[in-house]
């Protein structure tokens, strides 16, 4: 399951990424925004970001530059989202950092390289092993329990 969702500056986009989810057979629950009326992108984020946390489904956010939903997702406790622009970032935030949502943006990827990116992250995976002990540091961090990170 994927929870997909942006404001009106990624409207377009989105319905890229949805008829994309489609054609390979991936469920997904569309959040909004449902028109390209301005919307608060922090509303559209904590939806999606909700749901990723209860359900522990990924999450898609589009923007017009990604950078304003990956802040706002960033704000939920359990939510390691990563805006990006290339491949090996999706690839290595999937296996080290256990993304949980990715955050595009409409004015900054054409279509083919968002739709490869949502690929990327859609079939990375999660390593393990020693990055589980850095996501764990990472979760302490939103618990205010900083003793644990190293500067």
């Amino acid at each position: 399951m994927i929870y997909i969702g942006s404001d009106h500056g990624g409207f377009r986009l989105k319905g890229v990424l949805i008829e994309h989810l489609k054609s390979r057979d991936i469920e997904y629950t569309d959040c909004g925004t449902f028109s390209e009326k301005s919307v608060d992108y922090p509303d559209i984020a904590k939806d999606v970001c909700q749901k990723v946390v209860e359900s522990g489904a990924a999450g898609i956010l589009v923007c017009g530059t990604g950078v304003g939903m990956s802040i706002a997702a960033n704000k939920v406790k359990g939510i390691r989202a990563v805006v990006a622009s290339d491949t090996l970032s999706v690839k290595m935030s999937r296996r080290h950092n256990d993304a949980n949502v990715l955050c595009l943006g409409q004015r900054v990827l054409g279509n083919d390289l968002a739709v490869l990116l949502l690929d990327e992250f859609i079939d990375g995976e999660f390593e393990g092993e020693r990055h589980r002990r850095r996501v764990e540091l990472i979760h302490g961090m939103e618990d205010d329990d900083t003793e644990g990170a190293r500067a």
